[in-house]
């Protein structure tokens, strides 16, 4: 079984750094966009509590990989835990800790524990790729939720992955806040809209 634990502290507050994790799909956020990360709520329970199940899939180091998690504990503002339920791993479980420091500050602490199939072949190809690509992963995805968490105030919880993409696309575009980014494109759709009610 292979442990691997990462913390960062966050500067932002408990319950904004807690609702950006309870959702599933943020996941794909974390993660290099060559991976191709994609996580997809299949069935949600509780407010993404327990019992919501969601797929992740990506390209791992040119392998392509796909396994259905649920999530089995859910404590708000507290910790998250999800395992793999269906997949190419012997075991597999993340577990996301949150810890008020202060007002504005959460220390979020990302342990992902999985044992890899195919016996000695398996965990020694961990012990050559696999744990130092998920450890440099976890590292990356903390500060990518950092950035984000800490450059934006508050997370739109409604917004879809999708569409919230399509507005980080945007602010790196005119090199603008995450605010300013949503007000641009709604400009350009009521513009649209505009258009198309003249033609």
């Amino acid at each position: 079984m292979t442990t691997i634990n990462k913390s960062m502290d966050i500067a932002a507050p408990l319950s904004e750094v807690f609702t950006y994790f309870a959702r599933p799909e943020h996941m794909a956020d974390q993660f290099p966009e060559n991976m191709g990360l994609n996580v997809i709520p299949l069935e949600v329970k509780n407010g993404f509590g327990v019992g919501t199940i969601f797929r992740i899939s990506g390209d791992f180091d040119g392998k392509k990989l796909e396994w259905d998690c649920e999530t089995i504990d859910y404590i708000p503002h507290k910790k998250i835990v999800a395992k793999m339920i269906e997949g190419p791993f012997k075991h597999w479980q993340i577990t996301v800790d949150f810890d008020e420091l202060e007002e504005k500050k959460t220390r979020t602490t990302l342990t992902v524990e999985y044992d890899m199939p195919m016996g000695p072949l398996g965990g020694l190809l961990d012990k050559v790729k696999l744990k130092k690509i998920a450890e440099r992963g976890m590292e990356n995805g903390l500060y990518r939720v950092k950035a984000l968490l800490e450059g934006t105030g508050s997370i739109p919880v409604y917004i879809t992955l999708e569409a919230y993409r399509k507005v980080l696309k945007e602010k790196e575009r005119l090199k603008c806040s995450v605010s300013e980014a949503i007000v641009d494109i709604i400009n350009q759709n009521q513009e649209q809209t505009t258009a198309k009610q003249i033609q």
